[in-house]
C-alpha cells in the first residue's frame, strides 16, 4: 500500500509529435485523420522492379533540416531523423522550453521494428555491387538501433536522462509508452518522451511480400475483400508528465494515461492468438481501473490481413459483450511498424480532446467474420471518455493501452 504522499502519480500527455504519410506535425495529422486522408502511393525508397505491386505509405516532403536543429541530420538514419523530429514537435506542442526540459529528470523510450534497417539495406547493396571489402563508414556508424533514443537526447541536450530502445516490433510503441507511464507514476522521472519510429525498407517490404500479405493498392482493415498490409513509416512521440507538473505550469492536457497491459504468448512466429489478446485487454482494463463497457472506441491493430483481423475481432467480442466502434488508422497511414501503436495513441489522444472517432477508410463491406462497427470512410462526432489502443506483434507480443479524457478530481 502507498502512504498518502507516496501514491502513484497520475500521468498525462501534454505533447504530441507526429511524422506521418498524411501530415507532419499534430495539426496536419489531426486534419488528415478527420478527412480520412490516404497516404498510399508507389514506393520510392528502393527499386521495386520485379514485384507485382509495390504501394506503401511513405512520408513525403520531409526535410530533416527543417525539424532537426542541434544535430547534423546526415549523422542520423531516416528512422532516427523521424524520431528526433517527432520529439522536437512533441516538446514544442507541450509548451515546455528546452531549458525547462533540460532541468528535469527524463526518460526517452522509443520502440521500433526495423531500427535503421534501411541503412543496412544500403550497406548490403554497396557490398553486393562493389565487393565485400567496400564500406560506407558514415552509414555504418549511424545504423544503430540505440540512436533512435540517443538521437533525441543529443538534439535536446538532456543530461539527467535514461535512454531505452524497445524492439518488440509492431507493439513496440505501446511498450515504450508503458515504460514512460511506469517511470512517471512511480516518481523515477519527471518527464518522458516515448513512442516509436521506423522507416520503409526493402527488407521488411520483401518479407511481408513473400508472406503474401502486401496489398496490391490499399489497406482495407476488416473489409471482406481485404488483401493485406501496406508498409508505412514515420514516428509518434508523446511527451508525458505527472498531472501535478502539468497543472503547476498550466499545460494543455491531451489525455490521461489510465493504464496498460502486456503479455507474450510465444504461440506462433507470425499468427496472433485470440485468447492471449483477450487476456491482454483484460489486463489493461484491470490496470486502468475500467470495465469493458467504459470503453468508447477501440483503435485496433487492424492490419488488413485475413488472419489478424478475424483473430483480433474475435478477441474483442470475447471481452466485450457489445463491442464499441473499432477502427484502424492503418487504412490511412499503412503499417508503420514500431511507430504504429505510438501514432495510434496520438490519434486516440486527439480523438478524446477533439470529440471524434477517426474512420476506417477504403471500407466497402464489413467481413461478417469480423462483425464490428468500423466507422467506415468518414469520421464520426462523438463525446469520448475512455479509449483503447491495441497493438499486436510477431511472436505473440501484445500491448494494450487505455487513455482517458482528463477530468479534475472531485
Amino acid at each position: 500500500m502507498y502512504d498518502n504522499d507516496e501514491r502513484p502519480r497520475r500521468v498525462v500527455i501534454t505533447g504530441l509529435g507526429t511524422v506521418t504519410s498524411i501530415g507532419l506535425g499534430v495539426e496536419a495529422f489531426l486534419e488528415g485523420l478527420r478527412a480520412g486522408r490516404s497516404g498510399a502511393k508507389p514506393i520510392t525508397a528502393f527499386d521495386t522492379t520485379g514485384f507485382a505491386h509495390a504501394n506503401g505509405c511513405e512520408v513525403d516532403d520531409f526535410d530533416p533540416a527543417e525539424w532537426i536543429h542541434q544535430v547534423d541530420p546526415e549523422e542520423l538514419g531516416r528512422a532516427t531523423q523521424f524520431s528526433v523530429a517527432a520529439a522536437n514537435l512533441a516538446v514544442a506542442d507541450s509548451g515546455l522550453t528546452p531549458e525547462e526540459l533540460r532541468g528535469r529528470r527524463a526518460l526517452v523510450s522509443v520502440g521500433t521494428t526495423d531500427a535503421e534497417s534501411r541503412d543496412l539495406d544500403t550497406l548490403m547493396g554497396v557490398q553486393l555491387e562493389y565487393g565485400p571489402d567496400q564500406l560506407a563508414p558514415t552509414v555504418a556508424r549511424r545504423a544503430q538501433a540505440g540512436r533512435l533514443s540517443t538521437g533525441i537526447i543529443r538534439e535536446l541536450g538532456l543530461v539527467d536522462v535514461e535512454a531505452l530502445t524497445i524492439p518488440t516490433a509492431c507493439a513496440a510503441g505501446n511498450y515504450a509508452i508503458g515504460s514512460g507511464f511506469d517511470a512517471i507514476r512511480d516518481g523515477e522521472v519527471d518527464v518522458a518522451l516515448c513512442g516509436g519510429a521506423d522507416a520503409v525498407c526493402r527488407k521488411t517490404f520483401a518479407g511481408f511480400y513473400r508472406l503474401g500479405t502486401i496489398a496490391p493498392e490499399v489497406c482495407q482493415p476488416f473489409d471482406k475483400d481485404r488483401k493485406g498490409i501496406l508498409t508505412g513509416e514515420g514516428a509518434g512521440i508523446l511527451l508525458m508528465e505527472s498531472l501535478d507538473s502539468a497543472l503547476a505550469r498550466g499545460a494543455r492536457i491531451h489525455a490521461e494515461v489510465l493504464g496498460y497491459g502486456l503479455n507474450c504468448d510465444a504461440h506462433h512466429p507470425v499468427a496472433p492468438d485470440r485468447d492471449s489478446l483477450a487476456r491482454c485487454m483484460e489486463i489493461a482494463h484491470r490496470n486502468a481501473g475500467v470495465k469493458p463497457e467504459d470503453i468508447d472506441f477501440i483503435s485496433a491493430h487492424g492490419t488488413g490481413t485475413r488472419a489478424n483481423d478475424v483473430t483480433e475481432a474475435g478477441a474483442i467480442r470475447q471481452v466485450f459483450a457489445t463491442p464499441p466502434p473499432t477502427i484502424s488508422i492503418k487504412s490511412m497511414i499503412g503499417h508503420s511498424m514500431g511507430a504504429a501503436s505510438a501514432l495510434a495513441s496520438a490519434a486516440c489522444a486527439l480523438a478524446l480532446t477533439e470529440g471524434f472517432i477517426p474512420p476506417t477508410i477504403n471500407h466497402h463491406e464489413t467481413d461478417p467474420e469480423c462483425g464490428l462497427d468500423c466507422v467506415p470512410n468518414e469520421a464520426r462526432p462523438a463525446e469520448l471518455n475512455v479509449v483503447q489502443n491495441n497493438a499486436l506483434a510477431f511472436a505473440g507480443n501484445n500491448a494494450v493501452l487505455v487513455l482517458g479524457r482528463y477530468r479534475e478530481a472531485e
